[in-house]
C-alpha cells in the first residue's frame, strides 16, 4: 500500500537525475513546492530565480539543464526490468529514519531485492572500514557480519573493496541479511570486482542507492552516500580506518543523528586502527564481537556474555581457606602454628583447613609440618 501517486513517484524519481545526494538547497525547494511543484519549475521557462534565492544564475542553469533531459518514465521502467522499484517518502516501504538527515534527506530510494527495506532497517548494523584493510580487519569484519546475521540483524554497508565487501560476505555466509548502499545506480556493478558480490546481494538482500540507473560514482557521492549508511542503521561499527577516512565520515555522521558509534581497536603501531582509535577516545563505544554491539543497540536484556579469565581450582576456596594456603611458604616445611600466624586464625582452625586443602590436593604432610604440594610450588 501507499499513498504517493503517479505525479508524485514520477516527479521524485526525475528530481534523483537533478539533484546530487543530500543537496540541502533542493531539500529546502522540496519542502517549499513539493515535487511536482519543484519539478514544475525547474522545467517552466516562466520560473524566474527569483524563486530559487538560495543559489546563483549559473548554478539554477546546472539543474535546468538535467531538468529538461531527465526521463523519469525511462528510469523506472529500467529498474522495474532488474525486478527493483522506486521507493520514496509516503511508501509504506520507506524508513523513516532517514526524515532525521532533514533537508539532506534523499529524495528517494532506488531498490534492488524483495525484502522490505522499512522493516530491515529498523534492525539493523552499519559496518564499515578501510578499503585497503589488513587480513586482521577482514576477519573481524567478516566475523562481525556473520554474528550480527546469526543474530537476526541486518548487516548495512557500502560493498566497497576491503571491510564492506568482508562484513558482506560474512552476513551472507551465515545466510543472513545485508544490505548494499552504492555511489551510483542501482544496476552499476561498482566497484568491478565485487560484481559478483553485488549480484548475491540483490538476490538475497537488498542493493539501494539514491542515484537513477545508469549514474556513475564520484568522489562527493561516495562521501555523501555515508550518511545515508549511517541515517538508515541503529549504529555504526568502524573496522580500521586512517585519520582521514570515509568511515570516519560515517561514523560522524552517526554521532550527529544520535545514532550508536562504535570502533573495533587494532595494534597501536598500525596507521589503519589510528583513526578507530581516536574514534574510541571521544563518543565511540569499544567492541570485539557482534555479542557486544547487540548489546549495545539492542533490546533491554540482550547482553553479551560475562568476560572473565579462567577459573582456577584456588579460586574456589573459601576465604579462610585462601588464607591457609596463602600462609604457607613456597618452599619448605611449615608447622601448623606458624601457619595459624600467617593466616591470623586459631591453630586449630588452621589445622582444620590444612586437613582439607590435603584432601584437595593443594598440601603435603611431613610429620607434624605442612608444604605446598610438589605441583603448587610453583605459585599457581
Amino acid at each position: 500500500m501507499t499513498s504517493v501517486g503517479p505525479g508524485e513517484r514520477l516527479a521524485r524519481a526525475a528530481l534523483t537525475r537533478i539533484l546530487e545526494p543530500g543537496d540541502e538547497c533542493g531539500g529546502l525547494w522540496l519542502r517549499r513546492f513539493g515535487a511536482v511543484g519543484l519539478l514544475e519549475r525547474l522545467t517552466s521557462p516562466d520560473a524566474g530565480p527569483e524563486r530559487f534565492t538560495e543559489v546563483g544564475e549559473r548554478r539554477l542553469d546546472g539543474y535546468r539543464i538535467r531538468a529538461a533531459v531527465a526521463d523519469p518514465e525511462r528510469d523506472l521502467a529500467a529498474v522495474s526490468a532488474l525486478g527493483g522499484r522506486f521507493v520514496c517518502p509516503g511508501d509504506r516501504e520507506w524508513p523513516s529514519q532517514l526524515d532525521d538527515l532533514e533537508t539532506a534527506a534523499p529524495v528517494g530510494l532506488w531498490v534492488r531485492g524483495t525484502a522490505d527495506l522499512r522493516l530491515w532497517s529498523l534492525r539493523s548494523v552499519a559496518v564499515v572500514g578501510a578499503r585497503a584493510c589488513t587480513p586482521y580487519g577482514a576477519h573481524m569484519a567478516a566475523s562481525l557480519g556473520a554474528g550480527l546475521a546469526e543474530r537476526g540483524w541486518v548487516v548495512t554497508s557500502g560493498a566497497a573493496f576491503g571491510v564492506d565487501g568482508a562484513a558482506h560476505r560474512g552476513a551472507l555466509a551465515a545466510g543472513g541479511a545485508t544490505v548494499a548502499v552504492l555511489a551510483c545506480g542501482v544496476d552499476v556493478a561498482y566497484p568491478r570486482g565485487h560484481t559478483e558480490l553485488i549480484g548475491r546481494i540483490a538476490e538475497q538482500g537488498l542493493v539501494i542507492g539514491e542515484l537513477p540507473p545508469g549514474d556513475h560514482p564520484t568522489r562527493s557521492r561516495f562521501v555523501l552516500r555515508n550518511r545515508v549508511i549511517a541515517a538508515l542503521t541503529r549504529g555504526t561499527v568502524v573496522v580500521e580506518a586512517e585519520y582521514r577516512s570515509g568511515s570516519l565520515v560515517t561514523a560522524r555522521a552517526a554521532q550527529r543523528l544520535g545514532r550508536f558509534t562504535m570502533g573495533v581497536p587494532g595494534p597501536a603501531t598500525s596507521g589503519l586502527s589510528a583513526g578507530v582509535h581516536e574514534l574510541l577516545r571521544g563518543e565511540g563505544v569499544l567492541v570485539t564481537d557482534a555479542a557486544e554491539v547487540v548489546e549495545l543497540v539492542g533490546d533491554m536484556g540482550e547482553l553479551a556474555p560475562l568476560r572473565r579469565g579462567p577459573v582456577l581450582p584456588r579460586d574456589l576456596l573459601d576465604p579462610v581457606s585462601a588464607r591457609v594456603l596463602e600462609a604457607l611458604p613456597a618452599r619448605g616445611v611449615s608447622r601448623g602454628p606458624e601457619i595459624a600466624r600467617g593466616a591470623g586464625t586459631t591453630t586449630d582452625e588452621a589445622l582444620g583447613r590444612l586437613y582439607e586443602l590435603h584432601s584437595l590436593g593443594f598440601v603435603e604432610r611431613h610429620g607434624d609440618g605442612w608444604q605446598l604440594a610438589a605441583a603448587r610450588r610453583g605459585g599457581t
